[in-house]
């Protein structure tokens, strides 16, 4: 009992230890469930939302919205992480591995503005990062990528039916991601590895 008393009191004046504050990133990369999926499995990461960004500020859009290409939106991810555990640059390989990123007119199957890939960064040191990384995959590639770079917007979440697709409707999910040719073309890019 006495040496469980000294342990606590001993504790009392241990430093506290802070803990890093859960951030968020912002990824657009073709159709939201797909990227949603690939990025919900990761160590680190708490909370993937599908939505919409890179549109104008207010009102949220709707699917129909942002399906008929004249919105301004992206089908994008919102990421909440903790960067103690999975770094910011570890988020951009997994999104570079995860898209085509010499495509403008969308991604796979899904063609048009809303399904153009892009990284949307919040802070001066994120957009150093993703243009880092861009430039490292235009090198290894010797060609130009598409993939847009822009700072955040007001990202609005997908409407319910359209968050966790994949664990809620998974034969319909992978029916879709398989006949959209996601895994064979990304296999043909990166060749089972990431984008490193």
């Amino acid at each position: 009992m006495k040496m469980i008393v000294s342990l606590i009191a001993a504790s009392l004046f241990l430093p506290t230890v802070a803990r890093a504050e859960n951030k968020t990133a912002i990824f657009a990369g073709g159709c939201f469930w797909c990227m949603e999926a690939e990025f919900s499995h990761h160590k680190g990461i708490s909370d993937v939302t599908s939505g919409y960004a890179g549109g104008p500020a207010g009102k949220a859009p709707t699917y129909e919205d942002v399906s008929s290409g004249m919105s301004g939106f992206n089908e994008a991810i919102s990421v909440t992480y903790d960067p103690a555990i999975v770094t910011y640059a570890q988020l951009l390989d997994i999104f570079w591995s995860n898209v085509d990123p010499f495509d403008d007119k969308g991604q796979f199957c899904d063609k048009g503005s809303q399904y153009v890939a892009a990284i949307f960064y919040g802070t001066p040191d994120e957009e150093k990062q993703a243009l880092t990384s861009l430039k490292k995959i235009e090198e290894k590639f010797k060609e130009k990528v598409a993939t847009q770079i822009e700072p955040r917007t007001t990202f609005f979440p997908a409407e319910e039916h359209h968050q966790d697709y994949s664990e809620k409707n998974s034969v319909r999910y992978n029916l879709y991601k398989n006949g959209c040719g996601r895994p064979k073309a990304l296999e043909k890019i990166w060749g089972g590895r990431s984008s490193d």
